[in-house]
């Protein structure tokens, strides 16, 4: 059985880039250089989770749990996380200091206000499609 590789923080913050970028998820360490150009929300929201734990990042989205499974494939071993620079551990209740800046906010929306953003547009589209055919007739 192979060995299990334990990646220490300053090593894993050094694969930041297109050709080679290494995220902290949950504590386990993902190289998802391959699937850059296949992400579905663009490379540029992986490269923002580099040089920090992107557990929050992740579970903020709600990923699909094929995406969960899909990550097995990228796993490359576990964070070492006494090496984490913000209080010597690595966890989502204190959120490093930003390191490239986001022009979209955190999504902290719930199901029900998500929903909501989805149905609003859909009714109000209904509303003035009404108005118009009854103020043809």
């Amino acid at each position: 059985m192979a060995e299990k590789v334990v990646h220490a923080f300053e090593d894993v913050a050094k694969h930041n880039n297109k050709d080679d970028c290494w995220l902290i998820i949950n504590a386990k360490v993902y190289d998802v250089t391959p699937f850059l150009e296949e992400h579905p929300g663009g490379d540029e929201i992986l490269y923002m989770s580099t040089g920090k734990d992107a557990t929050s990042d992740f579970e903020d989205v709600g990923h699909s749990k094929e995406a969960e499974e899909k990550m097995k494939e990228f796993l490359i071993g576990d964070f070492d996380v006494s090496t984490y620079p913000w209080g010597g551990k690595s966890n989502t209740n204190t959120p490093p200091p930003p390191t490239i800046a986001s022009s979209t906010p955190p999504n902290h929306e719930s199901s029900s206000s998500k929903l909501l953003l989805f149905i609003l547009p859909l009714l109000i589209f209904g509303v003035a499609f009404l108005l118009r055919f009854y103020s043809k007739n």
